[in-house]
């Protein structure tokens, strides 16, 4: 039989997915399985976005251009610009979710075997797409104490070789929930100026930033426009997860020209995706309000139940809606299958995502999960008091 490749063999396995076959078939046993694993909120997609599909006639679903519909992305003009944001419709290319807009600017921006800084830890597909492009991940460790605050330029300086080529940075964070201030956000810009390097930044959840924090975006930093690209999605603000549009944003010509010759290939981003994301667009600002209050409401009791369970390890995070916590075992990983295979309460457990996967130091997160508040009020105090029971029970093991 042949065999298939050594990229195949090697590709990196997600810590968000990973454990899916164990939680089907706890579901098939007959348990309650809260999905904390994954970044998917139950939050409905709003209404009037589902009508504009519903109700639109079409005789066929064509393929879009490779760079996006027109009216989407005249459409995005005018959503940046509320965020005091200004582009032109041609710094923008619409792609299959950020995911794609991430391996693309990877290709497009670094060759095999340059290198890439990236605070961790960090969101686990930047593993899995900087493997297939053979661009090596540099990490610098944030600490958990300090709540995963961005690392020092002095640390940056550090990671620097003949190599390096870009610094890719999550604001507001996925897996922390850190969000960047612009002093902080200057001084990386100087550091990327001083060494003529890319600065990718991961903007998808700029929407959620709570308390006093206030989000200020990297197409904001001066001089830094031909360094700048941005992955962008609409599906966490709108609940469209499924809808797989995403955006590439940057002024810089020759990047974004770069990522329309691999879009071409691809051909185009979802046709009714986007028709879906143009219309989300247009809802009125009470939803972006209210779900903001939601995830507020969410993070605050997954941090009060957190706080109060013995030997856990947790901060409160300031934006996205995910919270990292150190757990009081020494392999998460295999307490997060254990929960999946073995444990039940009241017909119940959770199924979370073990940390090791969201480092690129093999040696890290051993102990550490990502929590993921995205499901109502009810599930999220159920799914801790399953995590808090199965705590106890692991420990006397």
């Amino acid at each position: 039989m042949p065999s298939i490749s050594n990229r195949a063999t090697h590709a990196y396995a997600s810590p968000i997915r990973k454990l899916s076959p164990f939680a089907n078939r706890a579901k098939a046993a007959g348990k309650q399985v809260f999905h904390l694993n994954i970044g998917q909120p139950d939050l409905l997609t709003p209404r009037s976005a589902i009508t504009r599909v519903q109700t639109s006639n079409l005789d066929v679903i064509a393929y879009a251009p490779a760079e996006g519909i027109p009216s989407y992305r005249r459409r995005l003009v005018s959503y940046y610009q509320s965020h005091n944001i200004e582009l032109t419709v041609d710094q923008i290319l619409v792609t299959i979710g950020a995911s794609e807009a991430i391996f693309f600017s990877l290709l497009s921006c670094l060759n095999p075997g340059e290198e890439l800084i990236v605070p961790e830890p960090f969101y686990a597909i930047y593993n899995g797409f900087a493997q297939i492009a053979g661009v090596k991940i540099v990490p610098i460790t944030c600490s958990l104490d300090a709540s995963f605050a961005l690392p020092e330029i002095a640390d940056f300086e550090k990671c620097m070789s003949p190599c390096t080529k870009a610094v890719l940075i999550c604001n507001p964070n996925n897996p922390t929930g850190c969000v960047y201030p612009p002093a902080k956000l200057a001084d990386l810009a100087a550091f990327v100026k001083k060494h003529n390097l890319f600065l990718f930044v991961d903007e998808v959840y700029r929407e959620f930033c709570y308390d006093d924090q206030v989000f200020f975006s990297a197409l904001n930093l001066p001089g830094l426009e031909e360094h700048v690209v941005v992955f962008d999605s609409v599906s966490k603000r709108f609940s469209l997860c499924g809808a797989r549009v995403g955006a590439a944003v940057s002024r810089n010509a020759a990047v974004l020209a770069s990522i329309v010759r691999f879009a071409r290939l691809r051909l185009s981003a979802p046709s009714l995706g986007q028709m879906l994301a143009e219309a989300a667009l247009e809802e009125p600002a009470d939803y972006l309000i209210a779900t903001k209050a939601a995830y507020r409401e969410r993070r605050d009791l997954v941090f009060d139940r957190l706080s109060k369970m013995p030997g856990v390890k947790t901060y409160l995070p300031k934006g996205a809606f995910y919270c990292f916590a150190a757990l009081p075992l020494a392999d998460a990983d295999h307490f997060c299958q254990w929960l999946l295979e073995e444990f039940s309460w009241e017909g119940k457990t959770v199924m979370l995502a073990p940390g090791n996967g969201f480092y690129a130091s093999p040696h890290l997160g051993k102990s550490e999960v990502r929590i993921a508040f995205v499901l109502n009020l009810e599930d999220l105090n159920l799914a801790m008091d399953c995590l808090e029971n199965a705590l106890r029970v692991y420990s006397e093991k």
